[in-house]
C-alpha cells in the first residue's frame, strides 16, 4: 500500500556531504512518521532519525546528532536526510521507513514500509 524509494547515495571522502531522498506513494495519509535506518554487515539494522509528518518533530540517533538532519518537502511526500561532516563509520546501506499514527519512534518494529535502500560508501 506504500511504497518507499531512496536515492542519493554514493561515494564521499571522509568529511564530506551526501543529501539522501526517499520518496513516498501510495497510501501514505495513514503515515505519521518517516525515518531513516542503516545496515551494516555484521551489525543490527540502526536507527537514524524520524521525522513526524503531521507536527515536525524530529528525533535522532546519537551517532548521528549533530551531523544529519532529516526533513521532508512542502508535499510531505519526500523524506530527505542530510548527512555532513561524514565519516567511514557512516559507511551503511540506508534504509528510509514509513510508520502508522500512533506507532513508537525508533522502534523498528513500528516501520511497516521499507524502501530498496541505498548504499553509502565514506572514503578515509
Amino acid at each position: 500500500q506504500v511504497q518507499l524509494i531512496e536515492s542519493g547515495g554514493g561515494l564521499v571522502q571522509a568529511g564530506g556531504s551526501l543529501r539522501l531522498s526517499c520518496a513516498a506513494s501510495g497510501l501514505i495519509f495513514s503515515i505519521e512518521g518517516l525515518g531513516w535506518f542503516r545496515l551494516t554487515p555484521g551489525k543490527e539494522r540502526e536507527f537514524v532519525a524520524d521525522i513526524n509528518r503531521s507536527v515536525g518533530t524530529t528525533i535522532y540517533a546519537d551517532s548521528v546528532k549533530g551531523r544529519f538532519t532529516i526533513s521532508t518537502d512542502n508535499a510531505k511526500n519526500t523524506v530527505y536526510l542530510q548527512m555532513n561532516r561524514l565519516s567511514p563509520e557512516d559507511t551503511a546501506v540506508y534504509y528510509c521507513a514509513a510508520r502508522n499514527f500512533g506507532s513508537i519512534v525508533g522502534s523498528r518494529a513500528s516501520y511497516h514500509s521499507w524502501g530498496q535502500g541505498t548504499q553509502v560508501t565514506v572514503s578515509s
